[in-house]
Parts: structure tokens; C-alpha cells; sequence
């Protein structure tokens, strides 16, 4: 039990440390991916639509605005 749990924490932990290097047009697309990932598919959900096409239509956009905002922002 206690390795799987170990095992767990590790896997969890492993892709937030691989964002710790990131510069500022990394971290706007990432933020817009992840903003827009979840309106995507909240929105999906509400709607009746397929929440994974939502998510995916949405993680598109929101990596777009926020790579768009940051040249914009420079």
C-alpha cells in the first residue's frame, strides 16, 4: 500500500515540476490552454454536447489566446 501511494504522489508530482522553467508566452499558453480546456467543456456539459470535443475545442483556443496575448503584450 505504502508504494502505491509513494508511486502516486510521484507521478502527481512530476509534471509541475517540469513547468518550473517556463517563460512568460510558455505560461500565458498554458494558462490559456487550461482556462479553456475547462469553459470548454463546462460548456459541453451544459449543453448536452460531448465534453471531451469541448475540452479539446477549448484547450485549442485558449493555447491560441494566450500565445496571442503575450506577442501582443511585448
Amino acid at each position: 500500500m505504502k508504494k502505491t501511494i509513494l508511486t502516486a504522489v510521484c507521478v502527481l508530482a512530476l509534471p509541475l515540476a517540469a513547468c518550473s522553467g517556463m517563460n512568460t508566452t510558455e505560461q500565458r499558453t498554458l494558462s490559456g490552454a487550461a482556462i479553456g480546456t475547462g469553459v470548454g467543456a463546462g460548456v459541453a456539459a451544459v449543453t448536452g454536447g460531448c465534453v471531451g470535443c469541448g475540452a479539446a475545442i477549448g484547450a485549442a483556443a485558449g493555447a491560441a489566446s494566450g500565445y496571442i496575448y503575450d506577442n501582443m503584450n511585448k
